[in-house]
């Protein structure tokens, strides 16, 4: 018999934060891909299955950023309990949603993170509609795959789960400028923290690890007017 494996729960280095997220960011697309497939063979209640848990890969890697910035054994401990919670990795699935309606600014996405918002409930529950069968409800009904899940819904699980994986890596040196620059402000006022996601943005810039040109980062923050 094989040992059980111990979960990490300790700090990470800078490289190890770039591999978490590379890692990540390949699993959501490889899920994503896995999902469009059983999707386009009709099989909808796997392929919604598939494409949550792609969106609970691509989850990760904020919560890797954060794991970045934890100061004390606390906030690490806080951090890698939410990295292996279901639901506090797929509160971003209805950003393309939020996207559709206009949202192009950090203040548009507030229901990502709203408290009193079940959207993460409802995608964890849907996960487990696509896998499985079970008796709900006060008139204990049957819940059964492929009655549960409808193909529009499917079609819009796998979209999401598409956008939402990442398409680029990222090195060292980027969690290192992150690091630098959030670092001493990281949970001291939110105007801070904007301006150095601005600052980061820039520094990125300046090496060549984001593209030339306006600051994205400063816009998308700050609500300035994109073009």
């Amino acid at each position: 018999m094989h040992q059980k494996l111990e979960v990490y729960k300790g700090p990470l280095s800078n490289s190890g934060i770039a591999e978490g997220i590379n890692a990540a960011s390949a699993n959501a697309r490889r899920l994503a891909c896995d999902a469009r497939l059983l999707l386009d063979a009709g099989r909808y209640p796997s392929a919604i299955s598939l494409a949550a848990l792609s969106i609970e890969e691509s989850g990760k890697i904020s919560i890797l950023r954060t794991i970045a910035l934890a100061a004390t054994p606390q906030e690490l401990k806080v951090e890698w309990r939410r990295y292996r919670s279901h639901t506090s990795k797929n509160v971003s699935w209805i950003l393309p949603q939020l996207a559709a309606q206009g949202a192009k600014f950090l203040s548009d996405l507030r229901p990502l993170f709203d408290d009193e918002s079940d959207h993460p409930q409802l995608l964890d529950q849907l996960k487990q509609l696509g896998f499985y069968t079970d008796c709900l409800g006060e008139k204990a009904t049957w819940s059964k795959p492929e009655e549960a899940i409808n193909p529009d819904l499917a079609t819009t699980l796998v979209h999401a789960a598409e956008i939402l994986a990442p398409k680029s890596t990222v090195s060292e040196r980027e969690i290192e400028l992150w690091v630098e620059h959030l670092g001493p402000v990281w949970k001291k006022s939110e105007h801070l923290m904007r301006l150095a996601l601005a600052s980061w943005y820039r520094s990125m810039q300046a090496e060549g690890l984001k593209e030339a040109g306006p600051n994205k980062m400063e816009e998308f923050v700050f609500e300035a007017t994109i073009d």
